[in-house]
């Protein structure tokens, strides 16, 4: 479990939010996640100064904007059902562009659009600077359930298989002269997807045999330092405390 593993969202690097502490990182992206939340959804100038925020750690991260806008696309289910809003929802209508929307479902989705971008941008740049093992650690430091920080671990450990073992599958199907076009096809596809869980299962008895064999007892040793002096945690909370001034600002002019 000691080795690193290298994912296409993490980006390494040596800045300093790289350097910081994993549960420092974890700690402040979920403090400002709070912030925004916390947000009345008028305050447009506080959103925007999170906005310029996230952008300051991106720049002193050395993360390009194109890296996050791809892995943004994550949030689209959430922006089809922001945009679904005002045209759905009650109360008084207003025209825009043509179109008869929703005012408080206009305020809505602003709302969902708003908080949930912010959320996700800022999970994105912690995963980007933060090796995803060392996530799980961090986690661990900060006393989450432990049986729940294990199975993390090892759904990333073994993540990587159980994907090599459906690119063989289908290189099987396919050698055969099978390839998926319509639903007709579909039995052939659920098969594989339980002769892969089955594969998977069996995997995970044989790992977990391995492991008590060398003496598992149900923690997980770490051999990794984590601690973290006070000076890496007063500079990951640069970013939660910039914002909640932010916030208090916005509402002291409100």
């Amino acid at each position: 479990m000691s080795a690193g593993h290298h994912h296409r969202i993490h980006r390494p690097g040596d800045t300093p939010v790289h350097r910081l502490a994993p549960q420092c990182k974890l700690a402040a992206v979920a403090a400002f996640a709070l912030t925004v939340v916390a947000t009345p959804r008028e305050w447009f100038a506080a959103f925007a100064v999170y906005a310029l925020l996230l952008a300051a750690v991106a720049a002193v991260a050395r993360i390009p904007p194109g890296f996050v806008l791809r892995r943004m696309v994550i949030e689209l289910p959430f922006v089809v059902f922001a945009l679904a809003i005002p045209f759905i929802g009650t109360g008084e209508r207003v025209a825009v562009a043509g179109l008869s929307l929703s005012l408080p479902g206009l305020w809505a989705a602003w709302n969902i659009l708003a908080k949930a971008t912010l959320g996700v941008a800022a999970s994105i740049l912690l995963a980007a600077t933060t090796e995803p093992r060392l996530l799980l650690l961090g986690a661990q430091r900060l006393r989450l359930p432990p049986l729940l920080v294990q199975i993390a671990m090892f759904m990333v450990r073994y993540l990587d298989v159980i994907a090599g073992e459906m690119r063989r599958m289908r290189v099987a199907r396919e050698a055969r002269g099978f390839t998926a076009r319509d639903v007709r096809h579909v039995p052939v596809v659920a098969r594989s997807a339980g002769a892969l869980f089955i594969r998977s299962y069996e995997r995970g008895e044989r790992v977990h045999l391995a492991m008590l064999s060398r003496g598992y007892t149900g923690t997980m040793p770490v051999l990794t330092d984590l601690s973290a002096p006070a000076r890496q945690w007063l500079l990951a909370g640069t970013l939660p405390g910039a914002a909640l001034a932010a916030l208090l600002g916005a509402w002291a002019l409100a």
